[in-house]
């Protein structure tokens, strides 16, 4: 691990770099402005999984054409599916719960059909169940993996042999012989010392580097919480670092200076943007088709995927979607123009006003993605 200077040793602290630059002042935040015209489609032999309604992105130096909005792991409101809410929504308990497959496999069947071509899973319960869900049909989705309870987001797995122990058992337990992307997810929260970070940097990149020569992982990357650490990674290991997940949302704007995404466009990095609708936090109502905000609640679904989909640094937002109506209605978003007018900007402010009212406490740190 090169030494990085205050950038690495800040990650330590929790992220006071980013508190003190706003405290300094950054005045205005710019985001790029985008096109209004859509992406110009490539040859549908490149892309899997191809509908000529969708749009596809390129995810950096990976090479793959991505859906411009891809399907998130997470599962949260699935009870307005008819199946029975669990908390946590990670539990296994989710895979005996009566009609919980038959839910997430119609989503996966429409996904096919409207295009979307990459699900993104992170935790245990969600890599087995799609594992599950992805028989038979490994030519329409890509699949990006993560295993927070087992990788260094977790000491003892801050080690290379335990990691790549653990990243076998896993692919076995899910009924997969491989990964397109291996996600590794970092801490969350700082890190005890620079020895103590480096072990972590140290066993992830190890880990990624085997897990791509063995052939278990056709590319590799990371998921953070951390914006200046990520920064760090993309400069620092850029065969490793070829996806980056991490939050953007409806109030998300871009750094003028000393911009993460400017290491993105540097490093040809593929980035899918996570929490796009910060923990649900943006809706009035329970995402069920009766809500009486049902209607009120798609157009600020819509609103906020093309305001993400309108910074050229990010490849794809990934929703949690659970029902096929939030899949139709993120494939509208991704078909709508992408400039905001006035009237919307002003919408969309209002709605991340609401957001930050409404964000529950243990998802308080999406405020440290404000600027990115």
């Amino acid at each position: 691990m090169a030494d990085n200077g205050i950038k690495r040793r800040d990650f330590v602290g929790g992220g006071a770099l980013l508190a003190g630059a706003l405290a300094g002042g950054l005045g205005e935040a710019q985001v790029r402005t985008p096109s209004n015209a859509p992406a110009k489609k490539a040859p549908a032999g490149r892309i899997l999984n191809y509908n000529e309604n969708m749009e596809y992105r390129r995810l950096g130096k990976t090479g793959l054409m991505v859906s411009a909005v891809c399907l998130g792991g997470h599962w949260k409101r699935i009870s307005t599916t008819g199946v029975k809410n669990i908390t946590p929504f990670d539990s296994w308990d989710y895979l005996k719960a009566p009609g919980f497959f038959e839910s997430r496999d119609k989503v996966m069947s429409h996904c096919i059909e409207v295009g979307i071509n990459y699900v993104d899973a992170m935790a245990a319960v969600e890599v087995v169940a799609y594992g599950q869900l992805l028989k038979g049909r490994r030519d329409k989705f890509y699949l990006g993996y993560g295993w927070w309870a087992r990788e260094p987001r977790i000491p003892e797995y801050r080690d290379p042999k335990r990691l790549m122990q653990a990243f076998d058992e896993n692919l076995k337990q899910a009924g997969l012989d491989y990964v397109d992307v291996w996600r590794i997810t970092l801490p969350m929260e700082g890190v005890p010392d620079l020895g103590e970070l480096q072990r972590v940097e140290d066993a992830a990149i190890e880990g990624l580097t085997r897990a791509k020569k063995q052939g278990k992982a056709r590319f590799t990357g990371v998921s953070t919480h951390n914006r200046v650490w990520l920064k760090a990674l993309i400069e620092q290991y850029p065969e490793q670092i070829e996806v980056a997940l991490f939050p953007y949302t409806a109030n998300s704007k871009q750094l003028p200076t000393d911009s993460v995404f400017d290491s993105i466009k540097e490093y040809d990095v593929g980035v899918f943007g996570i929490k796009p609708f910060s923990d649900q936090a943006i809706f009035s109502g329970d995402s069920s088709l009766t809500s009486p905000t049902a209607e009120e609640d798609d157009r600020r679904a819509r609103l906020t995927l093309r305001y993400i989909l309108g910074n050229p640094g990010i490849t794809a937002p990934i929703p949690g979607m659970v029902n096929t109506h939030q899949v139709d209605n993120a494939v509208l978003a991704v078909r709508e123009r992408r400039t905001l007018d006035a009237k919307e900007k002003a919408e969309l402010n209002d709605i991340g006003r609401g957001m930050w009212a409404r964000l529950r406490p243990d998802h308080q740190w999406l405020r440290d993605w404000e600027y990115v």
